[in-house]
């Protein structure tokens, strides 16, 4: 039975003075280290081939898309967006610590969101619809590799919902300009929804 497999590739550097920030929505593009980091990477590593590439709409995805992909023509989906902050973004955890709701957020609790912002139980809902709409796409129209380019929250998420092995969110972090490799087994995800994790991307090049 034919498998598919899926890149989840975390976006390049943001500004340092915004490290440490609740960065979400905001739209910010590459720093300039971002994208040598990248090119560095791009010549050091080697990137998955891909029949197509998703991409969240904010410039610093669209902008690593365009940077590793630059012969593919990207799919824009606005629901691979990083979770709305609300009144949150742009701040850092020491300047929210006197927030009693930001330390049930940070807790767990997925009904507590952010003024004016997206709870945590919502954005799992939004990130999950969008990417079994990926898969099922993936199945109809017999792509069988795609690289989703999107923000470090979507992936840990995504990857504590469907990945095997099992792990929570903290588990599957990832440096900028990395990710993980997913095959999707469709006898599996149509009973389980679930979906193995096999490598950590970009692999090392041995021609180096």
């Amino acid at each position: 039975m034919q498998s598919y497999v899926i890149h989840f590739i975390r976006h390049g550097d943001i500004a340092d003075t915004l490290k440490g920030k609740y960065i979400g929505t905001t739209d910010v593009p590459l720093s300039e280290e971002g994208r040598l980091n990248l090119e560095e990477y791009d010549s050091r590593y080697i990137y998955p081939g891909t029949q197509v590439v998703f991409t969240s709409p904010l410039k610093r995805c669209v902008q690593t898309a365009k940077l590793l992909y630059p012969h593919q023509n990207p799919l824009v989906l606005d629901q691979l967006s990083e979770c709305c902050f609300g009144e949150w973004e742009n701040k850092s955890a020491d300047e929210l610590r006197d927030d009693p709701d930001f330390e049930r957020w940070l807790a767990g609790q997925t009904d507590v969101k952010p003024p004016r912002g997206e709870s945590g139980a919502d954005f799992t809902k939004r990130v999950c619809l969008i990417f079994e709409q990926i898969v099922e796409g993936l199945m109809k129209t017999n792509n069988t590799e795609a690289v989703i380019i999107t923000h470090g929250g979507v992936i840990m998420t995504l990857l504590s919902v469907y990945g095997i092995p099992r792990a929570k969110p903290f588990e599957w972090v990832m440096d900028n300009g990395f990710g993980y490799s997913v095959r999707v087994n469709p006898m599996l995800w149509q009973r389980d929804r679930v979906c193995e994790v096999y490598q950590k991307i970009p692999i090392q090049n041995n021609e180096n």
